[in-house]
């Protein structure tokens, strides 16, 4: 699915609502979104609401994978506040003081840079599946996923066979382990777009230098971090890490990255009262799992009303 060099139409992906495609793809996502959420529920994780507008979100700095054209902000009640880029800081609060466990189905908006329209992979909005475990490593967010997709592909198997031009394999469980120096040994400075072409199955990608919340082993330099990658070109699908707890260190790498701490004020005064835990958690890109799940061209495919980056719809 990668660079597909196209500028798909969003009137026209609009008016195509009631195509028999796009009603299958529609199918599709509904019973993933079932098959993972009714699992998660049966894992005794709590489903929480998201939230859509807020004073800290996630800053997406420094990450190697982030490319924002423009961050939305705006004063409500004479207050400044932001749309959510991802939930992670609400995340590491509600480990710390709420469930032990929970899930959440997230919106998100990033301003992506015009240039990614025609990756096929991305959108302004969309949605995460996002799960966090208080005390939890990341092998526990590992068996998580796994066991989701798993039971995801398994579950839509026949349903997604007139959509795809190939087949879709159920995956084998565990997935491999790769580092990200391992795959840039291997395959150059742009691993991350040729290796989700050469490999065949699902794998984690670890150690990725990212932002302030990712757990860092400040001796080694090494990071408790991940992300997912799928094959046939879709890429980064899972993103998560351990988290920082102890207050000296994330104020530390705050002040490293150039972020404002004042932006991040609620979750530094839990972590100096000693209050905020350590936790572990990613989030799913809902559409790029659709996406691959139906075998689509581009990630636009799967939205009702398309966010393409650069372009803004009529509805």
């Amino acid at each position: 699915m990668i660079e597909t060099g196209i500028h798909m139409d969003p009137l026209r992906m609009i008016e195509d609502l009631d195509s028999s495609r796009k009603r299958a793809i529609s199918r599709v996502q509904t019973k993933a979104l079932n098959v993972m959420t009714s699992e998660l529920v049966r894992r005794g994780f709590e489903w929480v609401l998201p939230v859509t507008l807020a004073k800290s979100t996630d800053p997406l700095w420094p990450d190697p994978g982030a490319s924002i054209e423009k961050r939305i902000e705006f004063d409500i009640y004479d207050e400044n506040v932001r749309t959510m880029q991802s939930m992670i800081i609400h995340k590491l609060v509600l480990a710390s003081l709420g469930p032990e466990k929970f899930f959440i189905v997230s919106p998100n908006i990033r301003i992506e840079t015009r240039k990614r329209a025609a990756t096929g992979r991305h959108l302004y909005e969309f949605t995460q599946l996002e799960i966090e475990i208080s005390g939890g490593k990341m092998e526990d967010v590992f068996r998580v996923y796994e066991d989701l997709i798993e039971a995801t592909v398994r579950a839509v198997q026949e349903d997604v066979s007139a959509l795809r031009e190939t087949e879709l394999m159920v995956p084998v469980t565990p997935f491999r382990v790769r580092s990200r120096k391992e795959l840039q040994e291997k395959y150059g400075k742009d691993w991350e777009q040729i290796a989700p072409l050469k490999e065949t199955d699902p794998f984690w990608l670890t150690d990725i230098p990212r932002e302030f919340y990712d757990y860092q082993d400040m001796t080694t330099e090494s990071w408790r971090n991940y992300d997912l990658f799928l094959p046939e070109g879709y890429g980064e699908v899972i993103s998560g890490a351990e988290r920082e707890y102890e207050y000296s260190k994330i104020v530390k790498k705050i002040e490293r990255d150039g972020v404002k701490k004042e932006d991040y004020a609620f979750l530094l005064s839990l972590a100096k009262d000693g209050k905020l835990k350590p936790s572990a958690g990613a989030g799913l890109g809902v559409e790029r799992f659709i996406a691959y799940l139906c075998g689509v061209k581009h990630i636009a495919e799967v939205q009702p009303f398309p966010r393409i980056p650069g372009v803004v719809p009529p509805l």
